[in-house]
């Protein structure tokens, strides 16, 4: 077994505390905000926030105005007098009442208009904070998390938390401040009434938000079985030509049913509980209203109020009251959204256990290939902690040398390649590119030196062009052709429809498995990084196809550092180094010729394939 060169550098992270301070320990992850979780996304604009307010405030004033207005009228243009005298007064009055009329749709469309837009713009940038956030998860968050759960989170989440933001809130804002200056108008001209009044509204509220708890619950039980379906879904559609194969149609379009029944009846418990809440505000507020009219009626009986102070308090009655009816509604609204922004927030605090040093360290650029050492590797799956997938794994690769990764399927190769990149941190050992430990290097600097080409290769939505550019966005038209002429893709590009502009179709499904393969190898020579990674590169082509893809990879590796996973190992015979694995474990290592003529594991194995 090669050791890796002594370094001088050592790493100034401690590897224990890197592995305790995951994400459960972090207080956020434990205690999610709900809806004051957005706050850092509306105080970006916060003069938007304070142009909705004045202009919410406005309009309530306006409205709260309206019933002055209409008892100057009653008092002041219907008492008799010579009819020229009251024509001219009633002119006046429904010229105060419709200026007010004029105030309030002014400053409502302006009320609306900035409210709808700062919905659309903080759902906007919360949609792109949650998807940026997940694409710098490690792949630990995605062996727990469904996609389509993701999916649903940047959907329906997001568009209820639109819908309180840019309607509910500024409703429910509205009609707060029209009802408590209602209530104000009412006990400065009739405290003894209200007295009675704020008891009943006592009785209204505290029953309503106590109820309300059961309705928050049942909202975020409904978002999660919506989002169990939409994870389904994803799950299968990506998976079509298996379950067609299969004739599994019927079977998933029950499974499918299945799942959105459960969402149907947590949904439909949801609305039943909302349905009780919503009966029990609108009979208590007609209680209230009618209590109100009531005490008013007396009072004019009495003769301690005029007709027109009746119809006003009769006005702001009817205002407070429609005011907690809606209250009570947009309430049920905040109780959804506050159970999608738990969950949205919620993803947001994860944190991914792989993170970039605060202060890294810059290796140098390597010319002829880098220098990578894996020093006494000790690695579990976090999802299989019980199970090593590699133990005590060493590797030395030299500037400039091919070396290949040879062992049964579950041995641990693709996981060397998963340790290079990052993609998790091994419990214990350590790696060395360049002269320096991956763990203290930045995440983007370690793999922009890393290109790979896997054994499934991933085409876009994207024609021929953008999906090859995908190694290097800033790359030319023609810095793209010679990387496919290399790669023996130009060939078979050239000869699509629109040649480099046509669309590959969803994951390359125009494409055969050999031509998205050298597809995927010219997205990587495009890179040109000094370390390349060959997963079962030529896998999937034929024997011609083969033949052309192993001289451009030749060409390819030249210059540069190569590991190569292989299982057909006439693909690696003229590998500087081969190294055997077996349940995680280095087992061999040499040259070809030197492994078979150990006559070990390697042996054995070359034995059955060229035998056959």
């Amino acid at each position: 077994m090669q050791m890796c060169a002594d370094n001088t550098y050592t790493p100034r992270i401690d590897r224990a505390y890197l592995m305790s301070t995951t994400s459960q320990d972090r207080p956020s992850a434990r205690h999610p905000q709900s809806l004051s979780g957005l706050w850092p996304f509306l105080k970006p604009y916060r003069l938007q926030v304070g142009l909705a307010a004045l202009f919410l405030v406005l309009a309530a004033a306006a409205t709260l105005l309206f019933p002055v207005a209409l008892r100057h009228l009653i008092d002041g243009g219907l008492v008799p007098a010579d009819k020229s005298g009251q024509a001219m007064a009633l002119r006046g009055h429904f010229g105060q009442l419709f200026a007010v009329a004029v105030g309030l749709g002014v400053f409502s469309a302006a009320r609306f208009y900035v409210v709808s837009w700062l919905g659309e713009r903080v759902t906007t940038d919360l949609r792109n904070a949650v998807y940026s956030h997940v694409l710098r998860q490690s792949p630990q968050f995605f062996e727990t998390t469904q996609t389509g759960e993701v999916l649903s989170r940047l959907t329906t989440d997001t568009t209820l938390v639109q819908t309180v933001v840019g309607s509910s809130l500024s409703m429910g804002l509205r009609n707060a401040v029209m009802g408590l200056g209602a209530l104000g108008m009412l006990v400065w001209s009739h405290p003894g009434v209200m007295l009675q009044v704020l008891a009943v509204v006592f009785l209204v509220v505290m029953p309503a938000m106590w109820y309300g708890r059961r309705v928050r619950k049942l909202s975020r039980a409904s978002q999660d079985r919506v989002a169990d379906s939409s994870a389904l879904a994803a799950e299968v559609l990506n998976a079509i030509p298996l379950v067609q194969s299969y004739t599994a149609e019927q079977r998933e379009a029950q499974r499918f049913a299945m799942s959105t029944e459960e969402a149907f009846d947590t949904a439909t418990r949801r609305s039943r509980a909302r349905a009780v809440l919503v009966a029990f505000i609108i009979i208590a507020n007609a209680a209230l209203v009618l209590w109100g009219l009531y005490q008013g009626t007396q009072a004019v009986l009495a003769g301690e109020l005029t007709a027109g102070e009746l119809g006003q308090a009769a006005f702001y009655v009817v205002i407070f009251a429609g005011a907690v009816a809606v209250l009570g509604e947009v309430y049920g609204d905040l109780l959804r959204a506050a159970g999608a922004s738990e969950r949205l927030m919620e993803l947001l605090a994860t944190r991914s256990p792989v993170q970039s040093p605060a202060h890294p360290v810059a290796a140098p650029w390597p010319e002829r290939g880098s220098d990578v050492c894996f020093e006494n590797i000790t690695f579990s799956y976090p999802s299989r902690p019980g199970q090593t997938a590699l133990a005590g794994f060493s590797l030395s690769a030299r500037p400039g040398q091919t070396v290949a990764l040879v062992g049964p399927s579950g041995a641990g190769k693709s996981t060397v390649f998963g340790l290079l990149l990052r993609f998790y941190d091994a419990q214990a050992g350590r790696i060395v590119l360049d002269g320096v430990p991956i763990d203290d290097m930045d995440l983007e600097s370690l793999r922009k030196r890393i290109g790979i080409v896997p054994q499934d290769p991933v085409i876009f939505s994207a024609n021929a062009m953008e999906n090859i550019r995908y190694g290097k966005p800033d790359a030319s038209d023609d810095e793209v052709r010679a990387a496919a002429v290399a790669a023996f893709a130009d060939e078979f590009i050239s000869t699509l429809p629109e040649g480099y502009a046509t669309f590959l179709g969803e994951r390359g499904v125009r494409l055969s498995g050999g031509q998205r393969q050298r597809i995927a190898i010219a997205r990587a020579m495009l890179k040109n990084p000094p370390l390349l990674l060959l997963d079962e590169a030529t896998s999937a082509l034929d024997a011609q196809s083969e033949h052309m893809v192993q001289a451009a990879l030749a060409s390819a590796m030249r210059g540069r550092t190569t590991l190569v996973i292989a299982h057909r190992l006439s693909t690696v015979q003229q590998a500087d180094q081969i190294v055997v694995l077996d349940h995680g474990k280095w087992v061999e290592q040499g040259t070809h010729a030197e492994l078979v003529a150990a006559g070990g594991v390697y042996a054995g194995l070359a034995a059955l394939q060229f035998q056959a």
